[in-house]
């Protein structure tokens, strides 16, 4: 069983990763899922996203958790049910966090899965660093924040900008909200492994913070409000 590793974010948020190295049958024969889950997996025609989805499953059994303590509200936002008992949880961090309420996060790309636990609301992506990130940098981000970098480090910096973007995103699940004209990141640096960030919609402003590492040729990115 390829677990990959135990990342604590902070006090009260733990992230987990899986690497993806087993075919497609071992999963369906390790994997527990409820019925909406054997549904949805069944219209996957990639395989690649059922291992990447069947992966965080797994996670969740790591922790003592499965897909049966999970369920998705009107917007696809994944929750862990109230009644689910924390304490079954393996990790001493997650026993550590002071709440009732456990909130998740996942995310998957190719050979990684990753799920987040935090005692309040949580956004985490996990993406592969490629050039394409890079060429569409425009679309989405202020290009002048990968002034002076090389090509390489370039790729990274727009692909953990758009992890930021991405998990602001799914941390308020809101509609109408866009990368570009709604989320902005404060300057940083790779080696801050950190920064702050603001989403401007519907006349408010919330201010976030975010971790971020690269993991192999993966960007993970955490974001928290502050």
């Amino acid at each position: 069983m390829p677990f990959y590793k135990e990342n604590n974010i902070n006090s009260n948020t733990v992230a987990y990763f899986w690497k993806i190295t087993e075919d497609i049958n071992w999963f369906k024969e390790k994997a527990l899922l409820n019925e909406k889950s054997l549904s949805r997996l069944q219209t996957m025609q990639s395989v690649s996203h059922q291992k990447g989805f069947l992966a965080v499953r797994m996670l969740l059994q790591h922790i003592d958790l499965t897909d049966f303590d999970l369920y998705y509200d009107e917007f696809g936002k994944p929750h862990l049910k109230v009644e689910s008992q924390m304490s079954k949880v393996k990790s001493q961090e997650i026993n550590n966090i002071n709440s009732k309420q456990k909130h998740i996060s996942i995310s998957h790309s190719h050979e990684f899965s990753c799920i987040c636990i935090c005692n309040k609301p949580v956004g985490i992506d996990i993406e592969i660093c490629k050039e394409k990130t890079l060429k569409i940098a425009s679309r989405y981000m202020d290009v002048t924040h990968l002034d002076n970098l090389t090509i390489a480090d370039k790729i990274k910096k727009a692909t953990v900008i758009w992890g930021i973007k991405e998990s602001i995103f799914k941390l308020k699940n809101e509609k109408g909200i866009s990368f570009p004209k709604h989320i902005f990141e404060r300057p940083f640096k790779l080696e801050d492994k950190k920064g702050t960030a603001q989403l401007i919609f519907n006349n408010n402003t919330e201010d976030f913070q975010f971790q971020f590492d690269i993991i192999k040729e993966y960007a993970f990115v955490c974001a928290l409000t502050k």
